[in-house]
This record gives structure tokens, C-alpha cells and sequence, in this order.
């Protein structure tokens, strides 16, 4: 009750003569508290009706040895449960003929520890790290200085090879300043320097849809310390293309930040819209989805994803990237770009009908003076429908499968073929084969037919 809610019943009495024991019975108030308010206000007016702050304020009553006690075990890990604290110093204050302290006394001391400490004490440093560590957020300072790679198996299960659920893999290659995404694949099976590759030429090149503006070659690639982006390829393309490659610390994500945010993203916004969707705790569901159709419903989220206002820029990754229009850095042309990220090479030697390859041939007028030498190829995984032909380092011409000229194939798909094809020529052998007769089927030898030993050599008569 503060001084001008004493004051409103004390005057009462100062001013209406009310007797301080009626005042007493009609207010609920004691009269000995009421006696002590009129000498206070007699001795210093209003303001004397202000409670006075304790001297022990903010200090614990309990003996120190206490406790220290309690805080020491607190930080121990495994922690003991506050009813286990409360017995324990219970136990000690008998020891030491101290008071015995209440629950709510060991509760307030156990809550009144440094959250950081705790922190540190119970989890470790890491933890400590990743939840209170002073951080400097950073910003590029205009698109193209730092794009951030990384890749991220996604909750869903699709429809694989021979209909079997796969759980596909994606990768984000997206710029530091816009938040733009400049590239992506999607993939199944582990993580390769082939995947990466694929994603960083996406990003890297002119996209076949004008709305979508980015492309150029980064100066910085911030990635982490996995097999495929510390291969030696990516470190031949990063300095052939003058691009400074850093790594994040080890175990610390936080570096890359706003690509596992973008994770984050389609793993909330897109994937529980899809069928197929894992959920924790929950039996795995039916993959309904292809993998073309997976593709397809990402590169539209990444396309939305850029036309759409980001909460922190207060514009869309898309206008942030263009900003007041600006020319990007770009390979010479796309041979030099595939030179240096389709890192498929194979030797073949040209054949008078061509470059066999993977069960393909392929052609062009310009490997006539070439027949009968060994040359390098190089071909996308994803369109097996021609291969580029290089002489050493040097480029020759592109090879096109003339068998199928208008049809895009995969190496996915060839090898799908061609276990189709091999079941199919076991089922064929076991209808014409037939099976061994079982012995109960094979007849009997006539009673006393003698076997003839076979003799093979002159040797053998004895």
C-alpha cells in the first residue's frame, strides 16, 4: 500500500475525528498500524507514510554455507533435482545446527544462477557458444562479393528407381547480400563434387528464364569442410575463375547462416505442402512425387522465393541483387564454363563411326581428322543427348547421340535401362531353362546294370 492509500484512511480520522478503533473495525486495518501511521504523518506530514526499504533487502537469510552448497551442486553435471538440493541441505544445516531452509528458498537460489554459467557448466562449451557468444552479423557489401554453398537432405521421400522411396538431397548456392538464390540442384545419393558443380554452373550462367536476373562469378564461395568442396577440382575452378574459396570454422554452422535459413524455409513452406512429407515420429509415408516433379516444385519456390519481400531487406532478394543495374563477371563463354565444372572426364579413342559412351555413339564432321586418337570427353550426368570433346586442354567441338537427337537422356536414366533390360534377360532364361528334375523324378537304373568307368587316357587301364 503506498503513502496516498494510508493517507485516504488516515484522514479519517486527522480530519473527520473517526476514532482510530472504529476506523480499525471499518477498514480492516489494526489499530496499532494505524497508531504508527499518525505518528508517522504527525512527524513528517505525507511523505512520511512511504514504507522504508529493509536494510536486508536483496539478501538471502540463509547461512552461506548453505548456499554455496546448493550453487556447487547445481553446476554438477548430471544435475540433482531441486528436491534432492532441498534434502541434501536440509542435511547439512542438521550437521551444522544451521536453520533449516524451506523448497522455495533452494528453488529461488537454483533459478538465481547465471543462465550463461549454467550454461556452460551442464553443456559445455559449444552450447555456451552457439547460445551466448557476442556474434557479428555481416552483410556482402554488394551482390557477387559472397555466395554461401551448401547442401541439405530434405524430409521427403520420393519415387526412385524402380519405385523405390529415395530421400533426395538438395543444394543452395545463394548470395550473402540479397538473399538471393543464384542457384540449385536436386539430387539423390550422397553429396559429390559433380552435384556441386552442376549447382555452381547454374548460379555462374545466364538462366534460359529472363526473370531470373542472377548469374556472374562471386568473388568469395563461403562453404564447409565437406569431401566435395575441398576436392582439388573445385580448387583448380576456384582459381582458374578467381574466386577466393573460405571455409567455415569446424562444427559451426552459424557461418552460413542464411543459406540453413533458407533451408529452413523450404523444409516449412514448401515440403509439408508435398506429398510424401516426413514427420518425426511418425511411420515413413508413401513417396508419391518423381524426381522431375520434386525439381519442378522447388525451382518454383526459388523463383517465388526471389520475387517475394524479405522481412529483414524490406525489398525482394531479386531487386536487392539488380539493385540500380550493375554488369556481373562472366566466363568468356559456356565450353570454358563446362571446362572447368563438369568434372566427368573420360578418355575415349574416336572410332571410324564415332565416340562410344556409355552405350551411345556420337558424331560430329569435326572428329574426321581425329579417328583412331585418344581425346578427352567431358558430359553433364543430367543430359547424356552430347558430350564436348577436348584434344588435351583444348576444345574441339560438341558430339551429338545422332540416334536420339531430339531426346534428352540422363545418365540415371541409361542405367535404369539397363538393369530393366538384364531383368528382363534373366526372366527370359528362366522360362526356357528348365529347372534340374528333382531325384525322386530322375528313374531308376534297371537291377544289376554295371557302370562303365570312363577312360580318357591310355594311362587309366589297370
Amino acid at each position: 500500500m503506498d503513502a496516498l492509500a494510508r493517507w485516504r484512511i488516515l484522514r479519517l480520522h486527522v480530519e473527520d475525528a473517526i476514532p482510530l478503533t472504529t476506523l480499525a473495525r471499518e477498514t480492516n486495518v489494526g489499530e496499532r498500524t494505524l497508531q504508527r501511521w499518525k505518528r508517522l504523518y504527525l512527524d513528517g506530514g505525507i511523505d512520511a507514510l512511504h514504507d522504508e526499504p529493509r536494510s536486508d533487502r536483496g539478501t538471502r537469510r540463509t547461512q552461506q554455507e548453505l548456499i554455496t552448497l546448493v550453487e556447487r551442486l547445481a553446476l554438477t553435471r548430471p544435475r540433482p533435482s531441486i528436491a534432492t538440493l532441498h534434502r541434501l541441505a536440509c542435511a547439512e544445516a542438521g550437521r551444522n545446527s544451521f536453520a533449516r531452509p524451506s523448497y522455495s528458498t533452494i528453488r529461488s537460489i537454483v533459478q538465481s544462477l547465471d543462465p550463461g554459467l549454467v550454461t556452460l557448466a551442464l553443456e559445455g562449451p559449444a552450447s555456451y557458444r552457439d547460445k551466448y557468444e557476442l556474434v557479428f552479423r555481416r552483410r556482402a557489401e554488394h551482390p557477387n562479393a559472397t555466395w554461401q554453398a551448401d547442401h541439405t537432405q530434405l524430409d521427403i521421400l520420393i519415387r526412385g528407381a524402380h519405385g523405390r522411396p529415395e530421400r533426395p538431397w538438395l543444394t543452395i548456392i545463394l548470395d550473402d547480400y540479397s538473399r538471393a538464390i543464384c542457384g540449385y540442384t536436386v539430387f539423390v545419393g550422397s553429396p559429390s563434387a559433380i552435384n556441386t558443380a552442376l549447382a555452381l554452373r547454374q548460379a555462374i550462367w545466364r538462366k534460359s528464364d529472363p526473370t531470373w536476373a542472377m548469374c556472374g562469378i562471386p568473388e568469395v564461395l563461403h562453404v564447409d569442410h565437406g569431401s566435395d568442396f575441398t576436392s582439388l577440382h573445385l580448387e583448380h575452378t576456384s582459381i582458374a575463375l578467381k574466386i577466393r574459396v573460405i571455409y567455415s570454422s569446424v562444427g559451426r554452422p552459424q557461418g552460413r547462416g542464411k543459406v540453413e535459413r533458407f533451408f529452413g524455409t523450404i523444409n516449412t513452406e514448401l515440403l509439408p505442402h508435398l506429398p510424401g512429407k516426413l514427420t518425426k515420429g511418425s511411420p515413413a509415408p508413401k513417396p508419391a512425387l518423381t524426381f522431375a516433379e520434386l525439381d519442378h516444385a522447388i525451382g518454383n519456390f526459388v523463383a517465388a522465393y526471389n520475387d517475394r519481400v524479405h522481412s529483414e531487406l524490406g525489398t525482394s532478394p531479386k531487386s536487392a541483387w539488380i539493385g540500380n543495374g550493375w554488369m556481373p563477371r562472366l566466363p568468356d563463354n559456356l565450353e570454358q564454363l563446362d571446362g572447368l565444372l563438369l568434372t566427368v572426364p573420360k578418355s575415349r579413342v574416336v572410332q571410324r563411326d564415332g565416340i562410344h559412351f556409355q552405350g551411345q555413339r556420337y558424331v560430329a564432321p569435326t572428329l574426321a581428322p581425329f579417328v583412331g586418337r585418344s581425346i578427352t570427353i567431358r558430359y553433364d550426368p543430367r543430359d547424356l543427348s552430347e558430350i564436348r570433346v577436348y584434344d588435351h586442354d583444348t576444345y574441339i567441338c560438341v558430339a551429338v547421340d545422332e540416334s536420339h537427337p531430339n531426346q534428352r537422356l540422363s545418365l540415371r536414366d541409361i542405367e535404369t535401362a539397363r538393369r530393366a533390360r538384364r531383368r528382363q534377360l534373366r526372366k527370359e532364361i528362366n522360362e526356357r531353362v528348365p529347372r534340374a528334375a528333382p531325384r525322386d523324378e530322375i528313374p531308376a537304373e534297371p537291377p544289376g546294370t554295371r557302370r562303365v568307368k570312363l577312360r580318357t587316357y591310355e594311362e587309366d587301364e589297370s
